[in-house]
């Protein structure tokens, strides 16, 4: 395969996708980006760039003359051609014009009633299309005789139209152009995809994108929620982190904000909580970076610019303009701690300009963005019943989760462990942890999942349609383990604590645990233990600051005590003990030891089977029956 030629000059080294891979892709379909992620020769999802070198591909398609822009090139169009370039359009999948704000400023082609189908929005926009072929004339001889050649007649021009568009119609031209940059991409047909979607997408708006992507081409594996996803993504590489964990996924895009607390239990993942505002989200943070370059412009050259929102044609004009050059501000901010320039040519009345801003001051103006997502987070983690210490992992997704600033907001109210793509520093270059390839990436994971099924697992498949009954997963709703008693047992449950099973682990689950028991210095050699189901909590203390020492004549302020935060165990209930022989026991420094295999079995019911056997001499079982936790 031929490397291909970016924008730079630069040739990107192709990604080798190996042929014992089917060719399936991963789709990421946002409001404002798209990507495509496939398979490589060593197993890793890989997004790849389209015939321009993007991998992150703009949602747009403009129209210009007789040309038709996809991508980031049709994005461009919104400077001086934004009446004719939609964008936008990924929200409005499966909605009625009728259920569509109509206050909302834009700066593309506005939405319009359809004139023939009821209550259907669409774009119209305007184009050149060939004009009718005119007739061929004959010739004729002076005697009327036929000729036998045909005289050709110049081309007409192109004549203006207009032309009306579906936002299904939209959705299938830009589908139909992530396939072929697919197929070219792999050199062979693409035999289906899995396509991401966010968690407020009703069965309505659903089906419209399964329509839509079906006539564009696109064979249509499952469509995935996004937070689905991440949790494929995450599983399939690792991260360090311990199986079991409880994860908050952050998906800041450009029009809303979607929040996910999942639990992660040995690779099975479990919603806990989610919520979506369209409210806060990426478009809110490029407003404040506009205004803020407008009021720079505004200062240096004494002309007026009012954007964000603009009403003035020029100042729309100017405010296409900033929206472009802020995207490249943005992804400087996130990679450099230093500061980012924003440069545009004849900005308005024909003046240049050039600002720039650093992170410090970028953070300052966005901090209001920052502290609503702060919020919506502590709202989210409370309502599910848990503390934000509860909390292990933090995933990003979208573009503007790459932003520094975002991470050191939330942090504020997480414990130092707190585990982040900031921390790891998986936050750009396609790794574990970046939030413009993670969906992608999850999705292409699913694909070859599902392309690996053979037909024979027609009831496994069923479990991948977004409306099985499969899906409704319960959970846990306590975590339960063993205990085995201490005598004098100073604090704590009062011996060594085991748990097995952690509160929202999916059921039906099965869990097996190997240890090493010390049964003491009695000849008798008996393992005795107790299975319990336990209360998790956090324990909150307030203690003084250290004190700082001053010099004279200072005055020493009162500073707030701080909160220092412990997780807790507290037994709630026994379910039951077990008291077996150990014929494997062996004898050690005076002390007689074993090994130990512990398993917990829960069913859909909620019962619990617990087994336990010695490592050395399996036939040594011994099994008990447990009540719902």
């Amino acid at each position: 395969m031929a490397p291909k030629s970016m924008p730079n000059g630069t040739a990107e080294a192709p990604i080798e996708v190996v042929s014992a891979y089917a060719p399936v892709v991963g789709i990421t379909f946002g409001n404002s980006f798209a990507s495509i992620a496939v398979l490589t020769k060593e197993g890793l999802a890989e997004c790849i760039a389209n015939e321009d070198g993007e991998r992150q591909i703009a949602c747009a398609v403009a129209f210009q003359g007789e040309e038709m822009y996809i991508g980031n090139q049709a994005k461009h169009q919104l400077v001086k051609n934004s009446q004719n370039t939609i964008t936008g359009f990924r929200n409005l999948l499966g909605k009625k014009f009728s259920e569509i704000p109509k206050d909302k400023a834009t700066n593309s082609a506005p939405i319009i009633q359809h004139p023939s189908i009821p209550d259907e929005p669409a774009y119209t926009v305007k184009i050149l299309q060939p004009a009718p072929a005119p007739l061929p004339a004959t010739a004729r001889t002076a005697t009327n005789t036929p000729a036998a050649s045909v005289v050709a007649t110049p081309r007409s021009e192109p004549i203006p139209a207009e032309r009306t568009f579906t936002v299904s119609e939209v959705t299938t031209i830009f589908l139909k152009s992530l396939l072929q940059s697919a197929e070219n991409f792999l050199g062979k047909k693409v035999d289906g995809a899995v396509i991401s979607v966010p968690a407020w997408f009703n069965n309505t708006q659903k089906d419209a994108l399964s329509k839509a992507a079906e006539d564009a081409g696109v064979k249509v594996l499952q469509l995935l929620d996004e937070a689905g996803a991440v949790a494929v993504a995450i599983s399939n590489q690792s991260t360090g982190l311990a199986p079991d964990r409880t994860q908050l996924i952050v998906d800041l895009g450009s029009s809303s904000l979607e929040l996910s607390l999942l639990s992660l239990r040995q690779g099975l993942a479990y919603l806990l909580a989610s919520s979506s505002d369209p409210t806060v989200g990426g478009d809110q943070i490029d407003a404040k970076l506009i205004k803020f370059f407008a009021k720079e412009f505004a200062k240096k050259t004494k002309t007026p610019l009012t954007v964000a929102p603009a009403t003035d044609a020029q100042d729309k004009r100017a405010e296409a303009k900033l929206l472009l050059a802020v995207e490249h501000t943005k992804r400087t901010l996130s990679a450099s701690p230093g500061a980012a320039t924003c440069s545009v040519e004849s900005l308005k009345d024909g003046l240049d300009f050039t600002g720039s801003i650093n992170r410090m001051r970028f953070d300052l103006e966005v901090r209001a963005v920052y502290n609503q997502v702060y919020d919506k987070v502590k709202k989210l983690v409370e309502g599910a019943g848990l503390d934000l210490y509860d909390v292990d992992e933090i995933v990003y997704v979208g573009g503007s989760a790459c932003l520094p600033g975002l991470d050191e907001t939330l942090a504020q109210g997480f414990p130092e462990t707190i585990f982040t793509p900031f921390t790891a520093g998986t936050i750009v270059g396609g790794g574990v942890g970046d939030p413009t390839t993670i969906l992608a990436r999850g999705c292409a994971l699913q694909a070859q999942l599902l392309a690996s099924l053979g037909d024979e697992d027609i009831e496994v498949k069923k479990a991948f349609e977004s409306r099985s009954e499969r899906l409704d997963v319960k959970a846990t709703s306590k975590t339960i383990g063993v205990l085995f008693p201490e005598e004098n047992a100073s604090e704590g449950l009062g011996g060594q604590w085991i748990a097995m099973l952690l509160k929202e682990t999916p059921v039906p689950s099965r869990r097996t645990v190997g240890f090493e028991v010390d049964l003491g210095e009695s000849d008798s050699k008996k393992v005795a233990f107790e299975i319990w189901e336990v209360k998790e909590g956090i324990k909150v203390e307030k203690i003084k600051p250290p004190k700082i020492d001053l010099d004279e004549g200072e005055e020493e302020e009162e500073e707030e005590d701080i909160e220092v935060k412990e997780k807790t165990i507290e037994k709630e209930a026994v379910l039951g003990s077990i008291l077996m022989d150990a014929h494997a026991a062996v004898k050690e420094n005076g002390r007689w030891k074993t090994k130990l295999e512990l398993q917990f079995v829960v069913n859909l019911n909620g019962g619990v089977d617990v087994g336990v056997w010695e490592a050395e001499k399996a036939s040594n079982k011994v099994f008990v029956s447990l009540s719902a936790p």
